[in-house]
């Protein structure tokens, strides 16, 4: 039976109902309605950071139990504050249980016993987040309410919560937070406030700030996984979220399956644990409407979010998903969930809610949290130990992960033994599923499949800037990197000083090998033969993949003359080699800083080139697209700053010949919509971090017309552009509902309206760039482009394949390359790409070679490289990146999203590329 079955009726004993509001409380501490004018959870009242802020300020000085700590900046510039709470013994003492809470996590130089003492002394921590997702209120306004409950209450549950343990209480996005209660605050009717927010939440990535947690792009997470991994190392993390599944209250754990085959199994039973106290104390309470499990759609699988990233660190990490809004709503009838079943025990009757109802289911779920962890403190701060003592000891000996790929093995190698020796199974019937053990030993456990014990990334791989990059991700989770202080080799292979070594014997080794090695997704159906079950968020994300980061492998443990870094890196510093005075320069295009000195350059008014063959220099061949600068005042200037960005420059005697691109300076249109665009958000994020200039555009300047006057690029990220049967309408507020500042925002891409105006500019020069479903716009505009996944019916129609035959959700793929196309200058010939159901194209044959020329496409029947794919071999030739002529412009036509999420270095070029090779005139060099 499983642990979480066995434990039900355990934890309905623990179930307490909690202190009545009538609780005594210190009347000297202030009220959050004194502090705000107006009790937390009335209708149609929400605060804002600034409040909450001053709030917290308050407590701090009046309590001896909060202390306030300032963690970082956020993107616009607030002090983002954590809200220490414990008791005032605690907090005398607060360094110290932070340090053994940081060396139980590490489980580095302790025994079993030292680890046991230090538990029995140490105070559980648990991180709780709110606000992340800033129209989500219900979270940011748990917490003013949360620290009043804490700090005032003198019953005997929230002493013993407060000598036990020590909560971090943090708003996730303080910028969100004010800019959501400014807005939904401005109108003085209540009636007509409402959460319609004209931007993200967060400037650049709105709701995907809930998935940079592995990354740290954001400001903010970065200040948060400081506290997460590296300074506090939390056993709980919660994070509140909305909204519960239609028809419930709210969401909570445990998960569904699948979990993911890298971290400990304590993990899930933890979990489990928490979960089922959290559950029980809401039935106990007469609170119904809680579901778990199979009642929504989330798991454990993935990695970066914010609450799965505490897995691969050995912490429970807790979300819950709880309906609620200032502005009252309905319950709705889902008649399939009013019967009472494992998921959903307690069914909620349908009908009015308000918002105080959301804060007080909230209080009690929160107080189940601290209360379970209070009851089982030693239980969570030696399992911590435990579970990083167990990874060690993984990454220190052989040991092999078990995933559906080595299943599959096993049956194939079982199935091949029936044959040959029949008598080694039982006879049929019975235990027909029994195996010979030799299969568990000769190919489960087969030598050659043995887990890793460490990487070595090359110091002298092609663009080591980037891999710098990808080694200061895992510094930012808290993750051990050494350095190698002189050359050394490893089984054979030699590696220059400087090299980055990453050995999975460390706490978070489970964080370590999903950085490295390809995820396994298992196939996951409603019934055989059905349609696929979608996993929550990406099904596989290796970043070593996804950056293009070049490393080595090695199964047994090896040594050299290594150091532990600390801090994040800087970028490698890159000489400046050649004459005094030299002709020019010559820059590798294999960089992808090295666009950001070109930006720099024209941004100077200096002259550019992409050599369209290889060139070498200092006897170095720099490749397809190598860059040329021909020495000026105006280049020298730039030149000098480029060893900050990782980028060798090579200086020459004479200029090369032959055949170049010179570039222009470009004039860039990021479109976007009315309440923002995520992928558009990403994609400002990127632009800026490169340094390219370039306006935001909304549909109406859009439907104007006269473009190619204002832009020589327009760029259209996936979701923007939603023709025919995927139009969206109905989600934007009438002009008169909102300020005048924000109506020229308004509007939609069409095609009647808005199509027209871009053929036009595309014929008088201009590029569009279009990514994921904005490629929409190759069908309208004609180009000689299908989608290659289309079934052609009897009628001579097209349907999309059904997922029962084909589904790829979010994973890697390999791309084969065309290099020698200016839009993959630089890029090796086979890459990794983030695909989630992507298009993909066919070309007219006639359009080939002339107006149309596939840059890359899928090539064999097994492409994928990391995650989940089915029915994969219809992408065999496929193509996934086409160059289009149009009129005198380019339409450039990316299915996947080449920038996805920041994330994905290894094909940020091609977005670059694309950026300045339209508007690049050819012309040819001669020698000087």
């Amino acid at each position: 039976m499983r642990l979480r079955h066995l434990l039900c009726p355990f934890l309905s004993a623990l179930a307490i109902a909690g202190p009545p509001l009538s609780a005594q409380t210190n009347p000297d501490i202030t009220t959050p309605k004194a502090s705000f004018g107006f009790n937390v959870g009335d209708d149609y009242h929400v605060a804002s950071y600034r409040q909450l802020e001053a709030y917290w300020k308050t407590l701090d000085a009046e309590s001896d139990r909060l202390r306030l700590v300032d963690i970082g900046m956020t993107t616009e510039g607030r002090h983002q504050y954590m809200a220490v709470i414990t008791s005032p013994e605690n907090q005398r003492n607060l360094d110290h249980y932070r340090e053994i809470s940081r060396r139980l996590a590490v489980a580095e130089g302790l025994t079993d016993d030292e680890a046991r003492a230090l538990a029995g002394e140490g105070k559980v921590v648990v991180w709780m987040d709110g606000g992340l997702h800033s129209t989500e209120t219900v979270g940011q306004m748990t917490l003013p309410e949360l620290s009043y409950r804490l700090v005032s209450r003198e019953d005997e549950e929230t002493r013993r919560i407060l000598d036990d343990d020590i909560i971090l209480l943090c708003l996730a996005n303080p910028d969100g937070m004010d800019l959501v209660a400014d807005w939904y605050m401005r109108e003085p009717d209540v009636t007509k406030r409402a959460l319609n927010i004209p931007r993200l939440y967060q400037r650049y990535v709105g709701h995907d700030n809930a998935r940079d947690w592995y990354m740290g792009n954001m400001i903010e997470t970065r200040n948060m996984l400081d506290v997460l991994f590296i300074d506090w190392c939390p056993q709980i993390t919660h994070t509140h979220h909305q909204s519960g599944p239609a028809g419930t209250v709210v969401f909570m754990p445990p998960f569904r399956d699948p979990f993911n085959y890298d971290f400990d199994p304590l993990v899930i039973t933890e979990l489990d644990l928490v979960g089922g106290a959290m559950h029980s104390r809401m039935v106990a309470a007469g609170l119904p409407g809680t579901v778990m499990r199979e009642g929504a759609s989330y798991t454990t699988w993935v990695n970066g979010i914010i609450r799965t990233v505490a897995y691969f660190h050995n912490a429970v990490g807790l979300l819950t998903e709880v309906i609620g809004n200032p502005t009252p709503m309905e319950i709705p009838l889902v008649l399939e969930r009013q019967l009472p079943n494992g998921n959903e025990p307690f069914p909620v009757a349908p009908g009015p809610w308000h918002y105080r109802q959301s804060i007080d289911y909230a209080m009690e779920y929160s107080y189940a949290v601290f209360d379970v962890a209070s009851r089982y403190r030693e239980t969570f701060l030696y399992n911590r130990y435990v579970m990083g003592r167990n990874a060690i000891e993984k990454g220190s000996r052989d040991h092999w992960t078990v995933t559906p790929k080595r299943i599959a093995a096993a049956e194939e190698a079982a199935a091949k033994l029936r044959a040959e020796r029949p008598e080694a199974f039982p006879p049929p019937g019975g235990r027909a599923n029994v195996l010979p053990t030799e299969i568990y030993h000769e190919v489960l456990h087969d030598p050659a499949m043995r887990d890793p014990r460490g990487y070595v990334i090359p110091s002298d791989q092609a663009d080591f800037g980037t891999a710098t990059k990808f080694v200061n991700v895992l510094l930012k989770n808290g993750i051990e990197v050494l350095k190698a202080s002189s050359a050394f080799q490893v089984a054979g292979t030699r590696y220059p000083a400087g090299s980055y070594v990453v050995k999975t014997a460390q706490a978070s080794r489970a964080f370590v090998m999903g950085m490295f090695e390809p995820q396994d997704h298992p196939n996951d159906f409603r019934y055989p033969g059905g349609p696929p079950i979608p996993p929550y968020d990406v099904a596989g994300w290796t970043t070593a993949f996804a950056m293009g980061i070049r490393f080595d492998r090695y199964q047994d443990d090896f040594s050299g003359p290594f150091t532990r870094v600390s801090g994040l890196q800087p970028m490698p510093a890159a000489p400046i080699t050649g004459p005094a005075n030299p002709a020019g320069y010559l820059v590798s295009h294999r960089f992808n800083n090295a666009v950001i000195l070109v930006n720099r350059l024209l941004n100077s008014g200096a002259d550019v080139y992409w050599m369209e063959s290889e060139v070498t220099a200092d006897g170095e061949n720099l490749g397809t697209g190598a860059i040329w600068i021909p020495a000026s005042a105006a280049a020298a200037t730039v030149i000098e700053g480029a060893s900050e960005l990782g980028v060798p420059v090579h200086g020459v005697p004479r200029a090369p010949s032959g055949d170049a691109l010179r570039l222009r300076p470009v004039r860039i249109g990021l479109a976007d919509q009315y309440g923002g665009n995520i992928p558009t958000g990403w994609l400002r994020w990127v632009l800026e971090q490169y340094e390219f200039p370039f306006e935001t555009v909304f549909p109406q300047t859009l439907d104007a017309g006269d473009l190619k006057n204002e832009f020589d690029v327009l760029i259209f990220a996936d979701g923007m552009v939603r023709l025919g049967a995927g139009r969206r309408a109905g989600a934007q507020p009438s002009p008169e509902s909102i300020p005048a500042e924000f109506r020229g925002w308004l509007g939609t891409i069409t095609e009647e309206t808005t199509v027209p105006q871009l053929e036009a500019f595309a014929e008088a020069g201009g590029t569009i760039v279009a990514i994921g479903s904005s490629t929409a716009l190759g069908s309208v505009l004609g180009l000689p482009v299908s989608d290659y996944l289309a079934e052609r019916l009897p009628d001579g129609a097209t349907s999309p394949l059904p997922p029962e035959e084909y589904y790829v959700p979010g994973s890697l793929l390999e791309l084969t390359v065309d290099t020698t196309n200016p839009l993959a200058y630089g890029m090796p010939d086979k890459v990794d790409v983030m695909f989630a159901n992507s298009p993909v194209f066919g070309l007219d044959p006639g359009a080939v070679g002339g107006r149309a020329a596939p840059v890359t496409w899928f090539s064999g029947p097994n492409v994928l490289s990391s995650g989940w794919a089915w029915g994969v071999q219809r992408l065999d030739g496929g193509s996934a990146v086409v160059d289009v002529s149009l009129g005198q412009g380019k339409v450039l036509l990316f299915g996947p999203d080449v920038a996805f999420r920041g994330q994905t270095h290894g094909t940020f070029k091609l977005l670059f590329n694309g950026l300045l090779y339209g508007s690049a005139k050819p012309v040819a060099l001669e020698a000087l």
